[in-house]
């Protein structure tokens, strides 16, 4: 059993990354576009829209950098990742991607004006 990443498959950005991890992952990772699931058992649509999210073999879930750390780290590239999770880097690291990913949800689901 692979860990899943659950992903926004209507965000061009998002499907850039999957794309790329897809094929360093050597199927690795099994991912899951969050508007393709009607799963009870998951945390709700707009948090799992909100920030990445990854469901560890074991059960356990990383939100956010961490899920987007762990699953480069099933790649070659894992090393260059890692380095985010340190700190003092692992605080600002952090913020800026809470901080990019409040806007990105914003722009994408809650704004009349800007969504798709």
């Amino acid at each position: 059993m692979n860990p899943s990443l659950y992903y926004d498959g209507s965000c061009p950005l998002c499907s850039k990354e999957i794309s790329v991890l897809k094929r360093l992952s050597n199927d690795g990772i099994n991912f899951v576009d969050i508007h393709q699931i009607n799963d009870e058992g998951l945390p709700s649509k707009d948090n799992l829209l909100k920030r990445l999210h990854l469901r560890k073999t074991n059960g356990e879930w990383l939100v956010g950098l961490d899920a987007n750390v762990y699953a480069w780290s099933l790649t070659h590239y894992g090393i260059l990742f890692k380095i985010l999770r340190i700190w003092p880097i692992r605080s600002l690291a952090d913020s800026i991607y809470n901080r990019w990913a409040d806007q990105r949800f914003k722009k994408r689901y809650q704004c009349n004006e800007c969504s798709v």
